[in-house]
């Protein structure tokens, strides 16, 4: 008896493979978010280090781990050529994203800053995207509604009433994040583009860090948190992160966004040994239940 094998299409081999990737990429970006997250708050809580030196030199070594990362994936007879005269709006982004982010936590606990931080970013990607004219279906909403529920039901138990400069910081933060992504959604060459972006942020670097030197205040454990912050989490992080981006619609990487605050407590958790509440195992089912619902969502709009 003849036994035939019926393969599956190469377009449906193609699909498959590429929501493996981009759910891997996210994945990936996500946990160099929430580990940014982590040292971040150590080098300017526990090692007091000064935030526009933290920012100065967490851009700084990106900029530099991003620069030699390109030059490894040309040949010595093509160098990368970057373009200094066009398209600095995503560097400025970045830039103010990283150095509002730092300023902010000097009067925000971490709690009330996350809430803000991501609540701009979801804002503002959702925003951008009513504009364009792809308003978000009922599913959407109810998975992004169930997302962001889960994530104050989180964090609500240490919520305090922020300052002002530092509620007006980490919005801005968060808008400019939200913008730096929705450009990351035409990048052709993550890698490259994410290395562009850090280096063209030098001059601005150069400005903050005359502004900030007199009240600089840097120790040997700051600066190395600072270092891992922009050459590894950061850098490298935002380059996973634009190569995720091509397969994420804009509602998807807003939503799937909220879920960094649940990977840090998490990591809390397993390393710095924070008990395990009922409260975190709710809020985790919850955030990650409302993504699986934007995301699936989306995914099943596009195959019909």
């Amino acid at each position: 008896m003849t036994m035939y094998v019926i393969e599956p299409p190469n377009g449906e081999i193609l699909i498959k493979q590429s929501i493996f990737k981009t759910s891997l990429f996210t994945i990936v970006a996500l946990i160099a978010f929430a580990a940014n997250s982590v040292l971040c708050r150590l080098a300017l809580d526990v090692y007091q280090m000064d935030a526009g030196g933290f920012t100065t030199l967490r851009l700084l070594s990106g900029a530099i781990i991003l620069w030699a990362l390109v030059r490894t994936q040309h040949q010595q007879n093509s160098q990368p050529r970057f373009n200094f005269t066009t398209n600095w709006f995503s560097a400025f982004m970045l830039f103010i994203y990283a150095a509002a982010f730092s300023f902010a936590y000097i009067t925000l606990d971490t709690a009330t800053g996350a809430l803000i931080l991501f609540g701009s970013v979801q804002i503002t990607m959702i925003t951008y995207t009513v504009y364009k004219g792809s308003r978000p279906n009922m599913a959407e909403w109810t998975g992004l509604a169930m997302a962001f529920v889960g994530f104050i039901y989180l964090i609500y138990p240490d919520l305090s009433s922020p300052s002002a400069m530092g509620f007006l910081l980490m919005s801005i933060s968060g808008i400019a994040w939200g913008f730096y992504s929705i450009q990351g959604m035409h990048s052709k060459k993550p890698l490259f583009d994410t290395a562009q972006n850090f280096i063209k942020t030098l001059p601005f670097i150069i400005i903050l860090a005359l502004i900030t030197l007199p009240q600089s205040h840097l120790n040997l454990q700051g600066i190395l948190l600072a270092l891992l912050s922009g050459g590894i989490a950061s850098g490298m992080g935002y380059a996973i992160w634009y190569k995720a981006l091509t397969g994420l619609s804009n509602n998807q990487a807003a939503v799937v966004q909220l879920a960094v605050p649940v990977i840090a407590a998490i990591g809390g958790v397993l390393f710095v040994l924070e008990e395990m509440t009922l409260r975190l195992i709710i809020s985790t089912v919850m955030v990650l239940g409302g993504i699986l619902i934007v995301i699936s969502t989306r995914y099943f709009i596009q195959q019909k």
